[in-house]
């Protein structure tokens, strides 16, 4: 009997479809009954609230945005924020597409409605204005989600948003609120035209900015984390208690596995052992065993699946797994019992390998590790205390023949600086730093890596379901714009159906100790494609690897817990094992947790803009070294070399001059003059304002000791939006 597709399947028709298709058409493809047409329109009107299929029509819908060329007459956006005008700007809901979304100007409201407000989505009618920009009129507002609630600070009586890209400012009408304190609010019905600031009812009071953790507040609610457990899932994590030896687990005791971590790591999921072979080494990785606590369809799974990870600030986390099971029962402490899956592999000297084995089993972690301890005891030829001697020694000897491997394969090594934020006992930025990048780091990388992939090949041959980590090749479009970035260097790159990672390494080969080598290195990352989480293998381009799978954090990622469940139902390892319901939803499971792996990395970026604007805030008008790291249509954006942080040099801090992108979309050229600022340009910028509420930093260039502009340089086509000029000096 046919089936009503799922979500994903729809998605995937209607990408696959030749044009618009009537609900009628797209029952008859999958062929439904009448009675099937009613639970076919409620799948229909799911994606269209979410904006992944655009209505055509009275009864019809078309693909979803990111397959086609350009955006549809008509189509859901979402107001994201405002321009230095105040008019809306937003974005197209539901894009998937390479790059960011589409940006579309929001005409003003016709007389009489109130103002569109961040999170306000509507039904507009678009038309391309050039540079793949748009404009937009309203033609229907559509219901208001949870989403368009105002996350704020009170200031004078007014909520002033926390959102940089929201300039407008609001009137406390409902609710009391004092001064200082974080909110979230609700714009409330403006009859007639409304002027001066719109009015919002207060929802509910989160804390007072300047507490400690008030930062990562601000993000969590921000951008949707969620944080609170079920009840129900709590208990069951209180109500856990360890594994024992069975017929299905093995006991691992033994062996002395150990941990490597940073310093401040609190959930150990991951243990790692090595010992030589006549022509080789034997790895073993032994990981958490979640999947014995947090079984399908429990509360526990409700919530982790929700949660898809965890998530890192600077001042907390927030964990995908309560407490009792993610620092407890599932982290791998030293000299304490913990169940684990495990995989044993051999490789021969040279890193290839010949064989792997996998199991469930009980472990005693030997000894916890953090990266600088592992690496201090391999450069001093020693042993941490409780380890035999050589210990340290074979880990490193099993990583020397994985990274040969690795060399071999030819994977893309991408160097880009990592800083980490430091706080002090009042939740205050002490100092900011680079994050060190040791072997301890690569060694670890590595055994996991190995691990992972043969945790997909062993679903393969089990014929079991697999939740594989894909990453595509870079588009056409990228892949040109990285062409002709590195042809200014001589360096050319074949065809995009015959690029190989291979090809960027060496690219990046040709660069090391250059100047630009830095700069290479961050326009190579963003011509790269977006890694996903999908049942449908297409290999990993970054890793140059045809299949590979999560299997060693199942602690903070949901997808490992899958591949988990998966090994168990295969290998027969347990009761636990994943079920024909979650086989069956997982193109659906994959989107989820791709999403919320996305919104885990904004949130824990916005955080840290916050953090370092906060810490800049004192050392306004001091001068700082920094490169040109983004170009737009009102400024350019430069990172400050001491910190990492990054700013804002709008249009009226350059030289007198009419500014335009060029046509690659790396630099500023100045009409008049012929001036040139190109990414990776360095810069002498002074500090002219640090918002700490929102995380935007404004800079100023320095008229003298700071770059001039590349004179001579032929000014690219005028950029124009179709409403206004680009702003002048």
């Amino acid at each position: 009997m046919a089936q009503v597709p799922s979500a994903a399947e729809l998605r995937k028709f209607l990408a696959n479809a030749p044009g618009k298709m009537r609900t009628t058409e797209i029952s008859r493809a999958f062929n439904l009954r009448p009675d099937q047409r009613g639970e076919l329109r409620d799948v229909i009107r799911s994606l269209k609230a979410e904006g992944t299929v655009a209505p055509a029509g009275r009864r019809s819908v078309e693909a979803p945005l990111h397959k086609r060329q350009t955006l549809p007459d008509m189509c859901m956006v979402e107001v994201f924020g405002t321009d230095t005008e105040g008019d809306p700007l937003a974005r197209p809901v539901g894009w998937q597409g390479e790059g960011q979304a589409p940006l579309v100007y929001m005409r003003p409201e016709q007389r009489g409605q109130p103002a569109l407000a961040p999170g306000d989505r509507v039904l507009a009618r678009i038309r391309p204005i050039g540079g793949g920009k748009y404009e937009g009129r309203t033609f229907k507002r559509i219901e208001a989600r949870d989403n368009a609630k105002i996350l704020g600070v009170v200031e004078g009586g007014l909520l002033i948003p926390t959102d940089r890209r929201n300039k407008s400012t609001w009137s406390i009408a409902q609710g009391a609120a004092a001064e200082g304190e974080i909110i979230l609010a609700e714009p409330i019905a403006s009859p007639g035209r409304h002027f001066g600031p719109r009015p919002v009812r207060v929802v509910e009071v989160l804390g007072q900015l300047g507490q400690a953790k008030s930062v990562s507040l601000i993000c969590i609610h921000a951008h949707g984390i969620p944080v609170d457990f079920d009840p129900e899932a709590v208990a069951q994590a209180e109500k856990a208690r360890g594994v024992r030896i069975s017929k299905s687990r093995e006991d691992l005791r033994p062996i002395p596995l150990i941990t490597i971590d940073g310093e401040d790591a609190r959930d150990f999921d991951d243990a790692v052992y090595a010992e030589p072979l006549e022509d080789g080494w034997k790895v073993m990785v032994a990981i958490a065993d979640v999947a014995h606590y947090v079984t399908p369809g429990s509360a526990l799974d409700r919530d982790a699946r929700r949660r898809g990870n965890s998530v890192y600030f600077p001042d907390r986390v927030v964990p995908m797994l309560p407490e009792q099971l993610s620092n407890g029962w599932c982290s791998l402490r030293p000299n304490e019992d913990r169940g684990c899956l495990f995989v044993e592999m051999e490789f021969d000297k040279s890193g290839t390998k010949r064989r792997h084995r996998f199991g469930r089993g009980l472990m005693r972690s030997a000894a916890r590790l953090t990266y600088e301890q592992a690496q201090e005891a391999q450069d001093a030829g020693t042993d941490p205390a409780g380890l035999a001697p050589g210990h340290i020694a074979r880990l490193y000897g099993a990583f020397q023949a994985l990274l040969a491997d690795r060399l071999r394969r030819g994977t893309l090594d991408l160097d880009i600086p990592e800083r980490k934020v430091v706080l002090n006992d009042k939740g205050e930025v002490s100092s900011v730093r680079p994050r060190a990048r040791l072997d301890s780091h690569r060694l670890i990388e590595e055994f996991m890596v190995a691990a992972n992939v043969c945790a997909a090949e062993e679903l393969e041959r089990l014929s079991q379901p697999c939740m594989y980590r894909v990453h595509d090749r870079p588009s056409d479009q990228k892949l040109e714009g990285l062409r002709q970035f590195l042809a200014q260097f001589d360096i050319s790159l074949p065809q995009g159906d015959r690029l190989l990672p291979k090809n960027l390494a060496h690219a990046l080969t040709k660069v090391k100790g250059e100047p630009h080598e830095r700069l290479t290195h961050e326009v190579m990352l963003r011509s790269q494609s977006q890694a996903a989480y999908e049942p449908d293998n297409i290999g990993h381009f970054g890793l140059a690897l045809a299949r590979y799978a999560h299997f060693t954090s199942p602690i903070r990622r949901y997808a490992d817990l899958l591949v988990h469940r998966a090994l168990i139902r295969g290998l027969k390892l347990g009761k636990d094992g994943i079920t024909e319901a979650e086989a069956t939803t997982m193109p659906d499971t994959g989107e989820h947790i791709t999403l919320t792996e996305r919104r885990a990395a904004l949130a824990e970026r916005d955080a840290v803009d916050r953090y370092l604007a906060a810490f800049m805030a004192g050392r306004q008008g001091e001068v700082f070294p920094a490169r040109i790291s983004g170009v737009t249509r009102f400024g350019m954006f430069v990172t400050v070399e001491e910190t990492g942080a990054s700013g804002l040099v709008p249009f009226s801090a350059l030289p007198d001059d009419r500014w335009e992108e060029d046509g690659t979309g790396m630099a500023l050229v100045g009409k008049r003059t012929g001036m040139r600022f190109s990414l990776g340009d360095e810069v002498e910028v002074a500090l002219r304002e640090a918002n700490a509420l929102t995380g935007s930093l404004q800079f100023q260039l320095r008229p003298s000791g700071g770059h001039r502009g590349k004179p001579g340089a032929r000014a690219g086509k005028p950029f124009k939006t179709g409403r206004r000029r680009p702003g002048k000096a």
